[in-house]
């Protein structure tokens, strides 16, 4: 399967780097802002976006963790014994300006999984959505505030983000469906 880089270290941090500011920007500081990443990618990024922020303002802002496989349209198409990875927000979020963070967005699906997941903790002031890479494709009404990139694709190509936390690089590539 050929892969085909469409973004490098390099551009991965200058698109952290643009979203954070884009997120501070946008909310006028970030008083009452939280940021949560969805698992599994989505986490990371949430931190690397929280530290990018700390470095301008000199505050931190709360990171939570977010699993939405419960919350999934298509929990009974997937595996028999679904992993769960955990949901860990450890803060109230009430009223608060809440990003979700994720990797990549495509149908729509996972961001409406997520929304349902945090209205069931509480009620936000608002929610926000801050994706490293827009594919297109929705399936729903649903579009990301924050973009690190647009990448037109076809429904047959995969995009892969990869990770230090977890892929040991940080790198986005397009690969077609074998």
């Amino acid at each position: 399967m050929q892969k085909t880089e469409i973004m490098d270290e390099s551009a991965v941090s200058r698109a952290i780097t643009r979203i954070s500011h884009e997120i501070i920007e946008k909310n006028k500081g970030i008083e009452n802002l939280v940021l949560i990443g969805i698992q599994r990618r989505g986490v990371p990024l949430a931190k690397r976006i929280a530290d990018k922020i700390k470095s301008v303002e000199n505050s931190e802002i709360p990171v939570g963790i977010l699993d939405i496989t419960l919350y999934r349209d298509d929990l009974s198409l997937l595996n028999e014994h679904p992993v769960i990875n955990g949901t860990e927000i450890n803060f109230d979020i009430a009223n608060k300006k809440v990003v979700l963070v994720d990797d990549v967005i495509y149908t729509g699906r996972t961001v409406r999984a997520a929304i349902d997941a945090i209205m069931d903790i509480n009620r936000p002031q608002m929610i926000q959505l801050a994706v490293l890479i827009d594919r297109g494709h929705r399936e729903l009404p649903i579009r990301a505030d924050y973009v690190g990139k647009n990448v037109p694709t076809s429904r047959s190509e995969i995009v892969h983000v990869n990770v230090l936390e977890i892929d040991g690089e940080n790198s986005v590539t397009i690969s077609n469906k074998e």
